[in-house]
């Protein structure tokens, strides 16, 4: 939830100093609860395969000049990987926070991901129209791949803190004090 005079993305300071879980404890319920934490739980590893295999083609295709196809096929596949996450983890952050985008736990995330979104559908508007040559539409999906890494690690980084949130909040549970 936004607090007024609070920078999205930025989790508020509790009474000692530290910041506040990335979930209240009804956000936890709804997220739990909802079945795209699943889906988002499957697509995102489905999502990195995809983008290793396409890394490889294009790689091949950028040393070698061979096998166009197959990498652009592969662009074209993980392009529909990121959109498919990226739809279902709107509907996941509307169920989970009450919006589809920019939630404040995941704000800067939602940012970088429309960056992402952005630079893979320049590649699919390059494909289309022919703007670039094929090495150029390459180079262009390997600039969309790096801003993905940077996404997924962001999102990575918000899996663990919320981890180590939820392990810290069982050990004040065990130990009597309440969270």
């Amino acid at each position: 939830m936004h607090h007024p005079g609070h920078d999205p993305g930025q989790a508020s300071p509790t009474r000692h100093g530290r910041r506040q879980p990335l979930y209240t404890a009804e956000e936890r319920l709804k997220r739990d609860a909802s079945p795209w934490t699943l889906v988002q739980g499957i697509l995102a590893p489905v999502q990195f395969a995809v983008f290793l295999v396409s890394l490889a083609l294009v790689l091949r295709y950028l040393s070698t000049g061979e096998g166009e196809g197959a990498a652009s096929v592969s662009i074209v596949l993980k392009t529909l990987t990121l959109y498919a996450i990226m739809i279902t983890g709107s509907i996941w952050e509307r169920e989970v926070f009450g919006r589809y985008l920019f939630a404040p736990a995941f704000y800067w995330e939602d940012v970088f991901s429309i960056l992402v979104l952005a630079l893979h559908t320049a590649y699919l508007a390059a494909l289309a129209t022919g703007a670039l040559d094929v090495r150029s539409q390459m180079y262009l999906a390997l600039a969309a791949y790096a801003t993905y890494v940077i996404n997924a690690t962001q999102f990575l980084l918000k899996l663990r803190a919320a981890r180590l949130d939820e392990a810290a909040g069982a050990r004040l549970r065990h130990a009597g004090a309440a969270p």
